[in-house]
């Protein structure tokens, strides 16, 4: 069982290395994390984009292109779409987004034609490594469904349980967390949690254990499931927390990335390979991270 994200580097030198193709490399953090993690040996990159900006920027940052593939494409849309295509063939084991708008990005991504639709849900998966805790905690969807409704938090749960699983957490726990850790019919995300957990109790959702409603603390801390009464095998053992809404996901991300001492990486997953979606905003050490998560993904999904 993987407890950090040096744990996780230590798989990845069980599986082959894998191939992450750049949409729209000429980007210098991108290409900085891309350098790091080939000389690590977590991937090999297809670098997708302006050849002569692609270049500039190897020189500024001393990356050898020799080691690289570079297909030369000027225009972000073409760009984009030619990474995505290098994946779905099977050319490239993962995808990543470089100096192009989410948008753009995303409409290659779901392209009917040559994109990653499976027809699940797809959802991000944060990963974190938190100082003072012996486990690593999977945070979703703190990115891209903003109003999940029932069946969608069924989604998002098989997503992040495949994240979990690929990271060696054989059957995680789920924990849904709510404002409050009683079920309240005025607060609609109290209900969803109680009906998750009374499907995970019937088998319906597979390879983990999903309970709620939980607060925050008596999901994370025995002490304080113990001290509120709140019993189950998930309570104050959650590996994955599920929260309700966007607000909620992308307020308790950014609270851990500035407030804590953590390392954390994230990935869009539901697609039929592993999306690297990663802000301008997050570290160079968050991009790493973020491509080794896709790297795990990508070989369970082999």
């Amino acid at each position: 069982m993987s407890k950090s994200f040096d744990d996780l580097l230590s798989r990845l030198k069980e599986i082959p290395t894998k191939k992450v193709a750049v949409a729209v490399a000429q980007d210098e953090p991108v290409l900085e994390a891309i350098k790091k993690a080939s000389e690590m040996n977590i991937a090999q990159a297809i670098l997708v984009g302006d050849k002569k900006e692609i270049q500039e920027i190897a020189k500024k940052i001393d990356l050898d292109l020799s080691n690289y593939e570079i297909m030369d494409v000027k225009d972000p849309k073409k760009a984009t779409l030619e990474a995505v295509k290098l994946v779905s063939s099977g050319h490239a084991d993962m995808l990543m987004k470089g100096l192009v708008d989410t948008a753009t990005f995303l409409r290659s991504v779901l392209n009917k034609e040559v994109g990653l639709r499976t027809g699940k849900l797809m959802s991000h998966v944060a990963v974190f490594e938190i100082e003072g805790w012996e486990r690593l905690f999977f945070l979703t969807d703190v990115a891209f469904n903003t109003y999940p409704e029932l069946k969608d938090k069924v989604g998002i749960i098989n997503n992040a349980v495949s994240v979990a699983h690929a990271c060696g957490i054989d059957v995680p726990k789920v924990a849904s967390v709510c404002p409050v850790e009683v079920v309240n019919p005025g607060m609609p995300s109290t209900l969803d949690a109680a009906l998750l957990g009374k499907m995970s109790d019937r088998g319906q959702l597979k390879g983990c254990i999903v309970d709620g409603p939980f607060a925050l603390d008596n999901a994370i801390s025995e002490e304080a499931a113990h001290h509120k009464g709140v019993t189950g095998p998930v309570a104050g053992k959650a590996d994955i927390l599920l929260l309700p809404t966007i607000e909620t996901g992308n307020v308790m991300y950014k609270t851990l990335t500035y407030f804590a001492k953590s390392k954390n990486g994230g990935i869009l997953v539901g697609t039929s390979a592993p999306v690297i979606l990663t802000s301008r905003a997050d570290s160079f050490e968050t991009k790493v991270n973020s491509i080794a998560l896709a790297a795990l993904v990508a070989a369970k999904n082999k």
